[in-house]
Formats: structure tokens, sequence, C-alpha cells
């Protein structure tokens, strides 16, 4: 996607009040423009949200924003409903993550109590100016107002005036633009070197610019948006995926960059990259074991052996535990709505290894032995008899089916740091237990057990109860 605003509802309006059509790229620029007074206004909202030692944003807040950026403010009701994780189809089975809108059963909505009637509108007349002065009264308060950024005038906006035929139209706002020429000019200049695969030592600087830079504050909206609109559009170029992901982990890097509101809109593009069906231009197998990865092996910045779009996946997986770990507290329910969607993701026979290699990494870094043990362990037979069984007997996914075994045994490894005592005679007791294991985790793990003599672990295995 181009803008957060959609762009249709700018031509909408443009129509509305006698302007026919628009250039695509004046149409860009106000989209960008409406995404920026909506950023401006959500951070204002925060603060108030803060100082009142709160951690859910309400309509008040909101309210109270605008009133503070003198504009008029809403009036509605007040809405809790949690922000989920959608899946949508892009291509020939691309999934790309968005918001999803909650469905609401009409007949409960017909048969709901009607909310109550707010309060009357009142009214009251004052001087705005006499003979264009403006009186020093309470009611005209000598801030500068918000609408008074953009100039006024039919022709005062030059990108209008353009496609209005009027090119040679030349006004002078009254005041500096909020985003100055430099930001816009350094925007450019980041999002272009980013995604530049002739010149490293750019594409370097750039994200030490997003790393380090305090101005980049200025521009999160817009590198979010460009991050979301690169990942929807090129989920077959790998390098673009790589950069995005970078780019991602260069923002959560800055410490001067509040985040905060942004975290429902970084998830879905890291979701995509890491549990994505076909990432990169063709489907590549594994070229040798996985054996010797680890959980935490994961590279952050993505140098690890393997075929590059699991190296993308690994990344994407680390991004994700970043922001659990980082705003978790601060946005209630993120971690358990992403460790849903992994898990959903690992437990669909339908996607690719590959799919499952990146939920499985990406949950069982962000709930660690827990997680294994409550959300993984339950459904590893069904697993280890619907998918890695005949996968491991198959030469053309041998490769991704090894390094997704290799995930699970690292796992299980950990899983016997949680027992309080190991088993006694090591591998004779435990050969003797291979049948009790393969009913809790299926044939391969069991051997994987018995053949990496994790005896603490099988302990704690026997002792979960995994039905479901």
């Amino acid at each position: 996607m181009s803008s957060v605003w959609n762009p249709d509802n700018v031509r909408d309006v443009a129509e509305s009040v006698g302007i026919a059509s628009l250039a695509d790229n004046v149409v860009e620029e106000l989209a960008r423009d409406v995404d920026f007074r909506l950023a401006q206004v959500l951070e204002e909202a925060l603060k108030f949200m803060r100082h009142g030692k709160r951690t859910t944003l309400s309509t008040q807040d909101v309210s109270n924003a605008l009133k503070v950026l003198n504009v008029e403010p809403l009036y509605g009701y007040e809405s809790t409903r949690p922000l989920r994780f959608g899946e949508a189809s892009l291509g020939p089975g691309q999934p790309l993550y968005y918001v999803e809108d909650e469905e609401v059963d009409f007949e409960k909505l017909i048969n709901a109590p009607l909310p109550k009637v707010p309060r009357e509108i009142t009214f009251t007349a004052h001087w705005l100016a006499v003979e264009g002065v403006q009186p020093s009264i309470p009611q005209n308060p000598t801030a500068i107002n918000q609408g008074d950024l953009l100039p006024k005038g039919t022709n005062a906006n030059p990108h209008l005036a353009a496609a209005n035929g009027l090119d040679n139209v030349n006004v002078k706002p009254l005041v500096k633009h909020v985003l100055s020429k430099e930001s816009q000019e350094l925007f450019a200049k980041l999002s272009g070197a980013l995604i530049d695969e002739t010149n490293i030592e750019w594409q370097n600087a750039a994200l030490a610019a997003i790393r380090t830079e305090p101005g980049i504050h200025q521009l999160t909206t817009y590198l979010l948006t460009f991050i979301a609109e690169k990942v929807t559009h090129n989920v077959k170029n790998l390098f673009v995926l790589q950069q995005m992901m970078q780019a991602t982990s260069a923002l959560l890097d800055n410490q001067a960059i509040y985040l905060d509101p942004y975290v429902a809109y970084m998830v879905p593009p890291v979701l995509t990259c890491c549990t994505g069906k076909h990432l990169g231009p063709t489907a590549q197998t594994a070229s040798s074991s996985a054996s010797s990865e680890t959980l935490n092996g994961v590279s952050v910045n993505g140098q690890s052996s393997g075929p590059d779009h699991f190296r993308l996946r690994q990344l994407a997986a680390s991004i994700l535990s970043r922001i659990c770990q980082k705003y978790g507290s601060s946005n209630q329910g993120l971690k358990s709505r992403i460790a849903r969607t992994c898990l959903r993701q690992f437990m669909d026979v339908g996607k690719p290894l590959g799919t499952h290699y990146g939920a499985l990494l990406a949950l069982l870094i962000i709930t660690s032995n827990e997680g294994m043990k409550m959300l993984v362990l339950p459904n590893l037979k069904m697993y280890n008899d619907d998918v890695l069984k005949s996968a491991l007997a198959d030469e053309g996914k041998k490769g991704d089916a090894e390094r997704v075994l290799a995930v699970l045994v690292n796992a299980i490894k950990g899983l016997g740091t949680m027992s309080s005592a190991a088993m006694t005679n090591g591998v004779a007791d435990m050969e003797g237990l291979r049948e009790r294991l393969s009913g809790k985790v299926g044939d391969v793990m069991a051997d994987q057990i018995i053949s990496n003599k994790l005896s603490s672990a099988a302990q704690v295995i026997l002792e979960t109860d995994v039905n479901i």
C-alpha cells in the first residue's frame, strides 16, 4: 500500500469541492499529509494517556488532543475492541497481514441497549476580530492555530494549483511547514539508499542514520509506510525484504523515537517476512543439515548459513521477539496475538516447511520453554505424523524438514533445564521408554531424544499432559 490513508478518499474530497481530477503524485502527497496529521493527533492523545497513568488510549484523550491542536473535537463513544491481525492472500499463495476488522452479529447489534444520549451542544458568540485586530479575550487564544500551518486561498497549494492549470502561481506560506524540505529530501535519500543494490556504503549509511539520528522521528510514519509498501509488493525480492527488515531493526534501535503508537503497524510486514509462504524468486532447499542451529543463534544481521529465505525468516523472528520484549507491556495482548498467529501457521499442513520454520522459530523465541511445553508439545505428535515424517522421506523436502527438526530438537533440549532431576541409567532407561515417547511426540522426535540422550527433557515430556 502507498499510504495508511486511502488515496481514493482524497479524490472523493477533491471532487466534492469542484476539482474534477487530480494527478496521482498529488493524491499521494495529500494522503501522506493526512497520515502526518493523524500521527500528530495520536502523539498528543498519548500524552494525555500517559499523564493519566493509563495504558489504554480512550476517545476522551483524542478529543483533548484535538482541543490542544485547536481542532474541533469529535463526538462518539468509546471502543475497547482489541486489534487482531488478519491474513490475506497476495498473488499466488502469498500471505499479507493486516489489522482485521471486528465482525459484529447484526441481530445482537439490533437487540443491544441504546447508548446514552450525548450532552446537548450549546453555542456562544464572541468577536473574532474587530477591524482586523483580534481581541485579547479567552475565546481568542494567542497561540498559532494549526490551520495556519497551510496557506489559504484557492490556489495556495502549489499541487492543487498545478492540477488546475496554474503552474506559475507562487504563494509563500504563512509559516514554515511542519515537515521541512530538508526532512523530505532526507526521506528520499534514505528510501533510495535502502533499496540500492549497487552501493553497499549507501545502504550502511542509511541504516546507521535510522539507527542513531534523533531527527528521524519526524519521518517515522513515512518510513513505516515505505516498509509496508515494499514488503507488500516485493515478496519475490529477497534483497528488498532483507533491507526492510534491517530498516525495521534499525528503527527499534533508535532510542530517540517513541514507537508505541506504531507497533500494530510494524508487526504485519515482519510477520509476512517470517511466515510467508514463498519468499524469493524460486523454491529453495537446504544444502546441509541444520543440526548446528540453535534458538540462541539467531543472526540479527542475517549472516547465517543456509538459503537466503531462511536467513530472512531468522531475522524477522528476532525482530518479533524484540518488539514483544520492548512493547509487550505497553501493548496489551501483543505477545499472545503474535504467538497465536505463529502457532496457527505452524500447524497449517498446507503451508510449506519454510513457513513452519519461521513460525516455529518466532513462537519459541517469543515464548521460550513455557511456549514449547504448553503450545508446541500438545501438537507435536500430530505434526510428526502429518508433516515431518513424510517430509524427511522426500528428497526434495528433506533439507527443509531437517531445519525444522533441528529447531524442535534444540527446543526439547531447553526443556531439560525445567526438570529438577535427570533419569538414572541414561540411555538404557530411554530405550525402554521409546514407545511411551512415541505416543507423546511421535517416532521421529522420540528417535532424536534417544540419540541425543536427552534424559531430562524426556522426563519433562512424560510428566506433561499433552492431550488436546
